[in-house]
């Protein structure tokens, strides 16, 4: 089962310069989250939301988040996501987000 979390992470590491080459946010090697870091051991999945800009049929579609599912150092998986967009409150650096957290291990035995 999994664990909603909804938190800021902070990147550790350099991040993947060819992902940024692409206009993508560079996957960092860890992340720290609550004061421990965890190195990234695999990107399970990827994928992009994108939503209209208004409510509108013909307003422009636009690319919100970058979704990422990683196994983590520890056993765990990840699901974090990078908003394209800085918060219009708060520090404009915050822009990676721990969504929830699974166990691997428990995902095996079932």
């Amino acid at each position: 089962m999994a664990e909603f979390v909804s938190e800021t992470i902070t990147p550790v590491g350099p991040a993947d310069a060819s992902a940024m080459a692409r206009g993508e946010p560079g996957l960092p090697s860890a992340f720290t989250w609550r004061g421990q870091t965890r190195d990234i051991v695999r990107c399970l999945q990827s994928w992009k939301q994108s939503e209209r800009e208004s409510a509108q049929a013909c307003g422009e579609l636009y690319l919100r988040r970058h979704c990422y599912r990683l196994e983590m150092s520890d056993g765990t998986c990840w699901q974090v996501y990078f908003t394209r967009q800085p918060p219009k409150s708060g520090r404009s650096t915050r822009r990676w987000f721990l969504y929830k957290i699974e166990s691997i291990r428990r995902e095996k035995q079932n």
